[in-house]
This record gives C-alpha cells, structure tokens and sequence, in this order.
C-alpha cells in the first residue's frame, strides 16, 4: 500500500515539474515577443531638407607647364665651332644660338651664285638677240630654264649657309644646353642641341569631377594662385575641356595663363585653380546631403523619416555641389531624410534615430 502511495506522489511531482516548465517556457516565448517586437526598429541617422545660400566655387589642383617648349635638334651636319648662349640666358626669336662650320656650303654657296649672275647674262643676251632675230624662241626658252635652275640652285645654297648659324624659333629662356664647342653633329638621327621654355605664358592642367564640369566653359576667366606665391593672384582662361573622362572618371581641364614681367611662375610648380562663379549673392537652393540618396544621386530616391516609419520617396535631383544636391521637386524644407543606414531599410520601415 505504502508503496503505491509513494508511486503517485512521485507521479503528481513529476507533472507539477512539467506544468511548470511549460508555463514557464509561455513566459519566456511572450518576453521575447515583446523584446523583439521592441528591437525590430532600425537604427539610422538623419538630416533636414534646408533652403538656404549655396557656395559654387570648387579648386582644382595641377602643375604648371610652358606653354611652349622644344627639344632644338640640328638639321645638318657639321662640326660646332661657335655657341653664343649658356643655360639660363633669355633669348629672342630668331637670335642665333650656334654656329656651325660653314666652309663648304659657303663655297657652293659662291660657285652658285657664279653660274646664276653667267645664265642670267645669257638670258639678258638671248632676249635681246630675239627681238632682232638672231636667235630662236626655242634658244630663247631654253636661256630662261637654265637661269630659272641657276637660281633655284643658289637660293638652296644660301639657305645651307644660312643653316650654319642655328636661330631660335621662338623667344624663351635656355634650359638645358646639350652641345659644346667642336661637337660634330649629325642630321640623321638629329642631335639634340638646345631644350628652350617659353615661360611669358603657360597653361595648368586639373581635372574636375562629372559634377563640377557642368558649371565650366571655354573662354572662361579664373583666378590662378601657384603654391609658393600664397600672397599673389594671377588670372587664367580655360581654353580646354576634355570631351571625355579619364580612367578616374574626372574631365582633364586646361587653364592659359599669362606670366608676370618677373616670370615669377616656373614651370613644374604646384597650382591651383579657383572655378565658380564670382557672383557675391549666392541663389538660395534647396538642398539634402549627397549620401541621403538610395545608391546614388541618379537613383532620384530617399527615405523620409515620418512619425518613426521610414518612407522610400522619389525626388528630382538638380546640380551636384560638393556633398550637397540641389532638390527641384518631391521635397519640401524640414523634411528629415535618413543619411545613414539604408541598406537595412525597404519601405515602411521602422527606424530609430541616432543622435
């Protein structure tokens, strides 16, 4: 009997553990409902749709080059027994820079001029011999062909003589000089001879962003500033714009500018330009954060913030300024829309907002 007794004691504390562990796992499932229903909000943060004055100016960065620049090579062969000019001296367009030795062109040169001055006195004779009949158009004809060769054949020569003195072909500065006197130089290949700059002008080159090069134009004035010359200003012309990107996807820009009388600007410094406008009033656009939009600025589309629920929304985005877009429609001023966060939002998402 005892026996039985302690049988169904021992069933009654079994199912008294077991009714207590199923109440007890109700509670715990309807806890963790709640946290979770709790937890289910998505942490994002936030900005407000703001109209107010928007700064266009952007700078760009490069070096500046010579506007013009040469490698002089000779264009005939002979030994250098003359050089006028050292590196660093200014030289004008068409001073002579080196002579060559000219002995043997300056005698084909004589024996030219020679045999032009005997045809031209035969033409003279043969001319005035036709008019009285002594000679024939023919013997005429063939006169003129001769003293016509004759010249061609001096006007060579005195150009072989000419290119015994090598001229600059345009003003500049002498860079590097490769030659000394008793160098025998050679036409085929060309010794290099001098490397002349030209440094009264030259051009920078940057490269803008797709966004910022919608704001440019050639023929465009801008202010110019080289990095060693912080107090000193100097103004540029855009005269190029590439119609196509770089593997960066930035726009190769280049800017003109003119030297000072000091050619204070060398080439090789560091410059930078000043692009926008140089209005003082600045519109009033309205304008959202550039990673407010879902992907990218092209996507048109953003998540606002409405009593906690995130809501995806299309808008029509305008020009590019920095990390701000221009807003042209589907926005109105205090409007938040989240700027972190969305790739863990689709739409009608709870959000929280993080401060």
């Amino acid at each position: 009997m005892k026996k039985i007794i302690y049988i169904g004691l021992a069933v009654l504390l079994v199912g008294a553990a077991v009714f207590t562990l199923i109440n007890n796992k109700k509670e715990n499932a309807a806890a963790t409902a709640i946290v979770a229903q709790e937890n289910s909000t998505v942490a994002v943060r936030v900005a407000s749709v703001a109209t107010g004055p928007i700064e266009d100016n952007f700078i760009a960065n490069g070096n500046f080059a010579p506007a013009q620049e040469l490698n002089f090579a000779a264009e005939r062969s002979g030994k250098v027994v003359s050089i006028l000019v050292k590196e660093g001296d200014a030289v004008a367009k068409g001073q002579t820079l080196a002579v060559i030795r000219g002995d043997v062109v300056n005698v084909e040169a004589q024996t030219a001029n020679a045999n032009y001055q005997n045809t031209l006195n035969d033409y003279n004779r043969f001319e005035s011999a036709f008019s009285t009949g002594g000679v024939t158009k023919q013997q005429l004809d063939q006169a003129r062909i001769n003293m016509v060769n004759a010249k061609a054949r001096l006007t060579q020569a005195n150009i072989n003589v000419g290119d015994t003195r090598v001229k600059a072909p345009f003003s500049g500065i002498i860079n590097k000089k490769y030659i000394e006197v008793g160098t025998m130089l050679s036409a085929m290949p060309p010794t290099q001879m001098f490397e002349i700059v030209n440094l009264s002008s030259l051009k920078l080159k940057v490269a803008v962003s797709e966004s910022q090069i919608a704001q440019l134009k050639v023929g465009s004035s801008v202010k110019v500033k080289a990095s060693v010359y912080p107090d000193k200003e100097f103004t540029g012309k855009v005269t190029f714009i590439a119609p196509k990107a770089d593997a960066s996807l930035n726009f190769p820009i280049e800017v003109a500018i003119t030297n000072n009388p000091n050619n204070d600007i060398k080439a090789g410094m560091y410059g930078s330009v000043l692009f926008g406008s140089n209005n003082e009033k600045q519109a009033e656009l309205m304008t959202i954060p550039r990673n407010a939009f879902v992907g990218s600025v092209s996507s048109n589309q953003v998540f606002v913030v409405e009593n906690e629920i995130a809501i995806l929304k299309k808008v029509t985005a305008g020009r590019v300024f920095g990390d701000k877009v221009e807003i042209l429609g589907g926005l109105k001023n205090n409007d938040v829309v989240v700027t972190s966060g969305q790739i863990n939002l689709s739409d009608n998402t709870k959000v929280s907002i993080v401060k």
